[in-house]
């Protein structure tokens, strides 16, 4: 899985300076979005519609809430099974049950969770959001080399994307 880092700058020269590193770094130029509120960007790619709407956010959220919802249908099926003394549908429903928290868990402690609303206000007051996506075994590394290199750069953390539905 990809992950997308996030590093505010106060304007546009700054952000080219680290896009131009992260080139010679071998991010390739598609991996690298940027989104602007009030400066109109004329050197970095800009980032899609479905980036800007933070469509993996809705998608995440959409994901959670069947989970939720899985989980309670289970846990009523395991109550009226049980006042039922329907062995096979409780086993079942203890089962889903099971998967479900067990998915959930897994999402929450494994899936970086930084989303564009928390960079609302900085965007607003004219800053610029980069956003990289790297594979995951060189999170560390890049986000080592723009702090270490650029202390005007802000990380503002990590998040999931997926290529494949440009999001």
């Amino acid at each position: 899985m990809i992950r997308r880092l996030f590093f505010l700058f106060p304007d546009e020269i700054h952000a080219q300076r680290v896009f131009d590193q992260l080139i010679d770094k071998k991010i390739p130029r598609d991996r690298m979005h940027a989104i602007s509120e009030r400066v109109k960007l004329t050197t970095l790619p800009e980032a899609t519609e479905r980036q800007k709407n933070d469509t993996a956010s809705y998608i995440e959220q959409v994901l959670w809430s069947e989970n939720l919802l899985l989980f309670v249908v289970a846990l009523i099926v395991l109550v009226v099974s049980l006042m039922t003394s329907s062995w096979l549908w409780s086993g079942v429903a203890l089962a889903v049950m099971m998967l479900t928290y067990f998915a959930g868990q897994q999402f929450v402690m494994r899936v970086p969770d930084d989303h564009l609303s928390e960079f609302t206000d900085a965007l607003s007051h004219g800053e610029i959001l980069l956003m990289v996506d790297v594979p995951l075994h060189r999170v560390a590394e890049i986000k080592r080399f723009v702090q270490h290199h650029y202390p005007e750069a802000t990380g503002g953390g990590a998040s999931w994307a997926v290529d494949a539905f440009d999001l």
